[in-house]
């Protein structure tokens, strides 16, 4: 195991008693991720320390705060035992527009919709023109392969994974994180900055599968997001506005399409 896997995980002791046996476990890193734009602070987000240059981009993509990644000027990260501190540097057109935003997160784990003052301001996926399906190969092909892009859930089976597929290729990026939403921000981020495009390609997320999810797959552009686990129902109407093909429950031999529809 890498040393930078390492970092992420501290060893746990449990000792049952005087006759059994003294047990160890790797559990995975949990810190306050503090996300500031120009230095004043936006978000606090709970996650894994790690890959904080791609969460804070895809963050900012999926947030709305940008639009482009191109509107992200400088990237700065600070790690310490306690916590994190990322900031963004934005185009000053950018800056201005979201200083004229009134919004304040305080996120845990997995969170997806805080701060969120009311049902008017919740995100909207932008309509676009449903693309083809991946081919069941492709997928049965990612989800075999996914385990060995895991390295830290390898290691405390208590993390999350979101990776990037080329539509008949391999996976091109993953990345874990405790928090489901952060993995998804991250590779997005990972992505961008490698000025990755969205078409022909998809998403493959270890979690459930929810509104959020959707509508941060929408936010890059992706065709299709395919998911082990199952959708809610709002991730079904957010994928049939955003034209986003939702594939789930996805195993190496077989997944399932969803469409809404009655029982």
């Amino acid at each position: 195991m890498s040393s930078s896997v390492e970092r992420l995980a501290r060893a746990f002791r449990y000792d049952s008693g005087p006759s059994g046996a003294l047990l160890a476990h790797a559990v995975a890193v949990e810190t306050a991720i503090e996300i500031a734009y120009g230095g004043q602070p936006f978000a606090v987000m709970m996650g894994t320390p790690a890959d904080l240059e791609d969460f804070a981009a895809g963050f900012s993509l999926t947030e709305g705060i940008v639009e482009r990644f191109e509107e992200i000027r400088a990237i700065e990260v600070s790690v310490d035992e306690d916590a994190a501190r990322v900031n963004v540097a934005l185009t000053g057109d950018r800056m201005r527009t979201h200083l004229a935003r009134r919004r304040a997160i305080a996120g845990r784990t997995g969170c997806g919709l805080c701060g969120v003052e009311d049902l008017e301001h919740l995100p909207r996926p932008r309509p676009r023109r449903a693309a083809p399906a991946p081919s069941p190969q492709a997928i049965g092909a990612a989800v075999a392969a996914l385990d060995e892009h895991q390295p830290l859930n390898a290691l405390t089976r208590a993390v999350h994974a979101a990776a990037w597929r080329h539509a008949e290729g391999d996976i091109l990026t993953v990345r874990e994180d405790v928090g489901r939403h952060n993995a998804l921000d991250k590779c997005i981020g990972a992505l961008l900055r490698r000025g990755v495009a969205p078409e022909g390609g998809f998403f493959l997320v270890t979690s459930r599968c929810s509104y959020e999810m959707v509508t941060k797959a929408a936010a890059f552009g992706a065709a299709a997001l395919v998911s082990v686990s199952a959708p809610t129902s709002l991730a079904l109407k957010a994928a049939d506005a955003a034209g986003v093909r939702l594939i789930v429950t996805a195993r190496r031999d077989q997944a399932l399409q969803f469409e809404e529809g009655p029982l």
